[in-house]
């Protein structure tokens, strides 16, 4: 994924409009649906295991978000 494509705004509407189908979607398998719910919820459990590292929880969940929706419309062309 390109930088360029992580500030764009056209982007980030597009990742929170697909996000909710995809996650509750049954053609998404749930082993791609876990790869982005347990980093995240981990990442909001336990901040500590990463203190020095400056990234807020929403920052790391926004990019696990981004990271989904264009795995699962990679992997699964039909979905888009």
């Amino acid at each position: 994924m390109k930088w360029r494509k992580i500030w764009s705004i056209r982007r980030w509407v597009h990742v929170f409009k697909r996000l909710p189908g995809l996650l509750f979607s049954s053609r998404v398998p749930w082993s791609d649906k876990l790869l982005l719910l347990v980093p995240a919820a981990l990442y909001w459990v336990l901040p500590d295991v990463l203190p020095f590292i400056p990234i807020d929880d929403m920052a790391v969940t926004l990019l696990l978000m981004n990271w989904f929706v264009d795995r699962v419309e990679r992997r699964n062309p039909s979905l888009r």
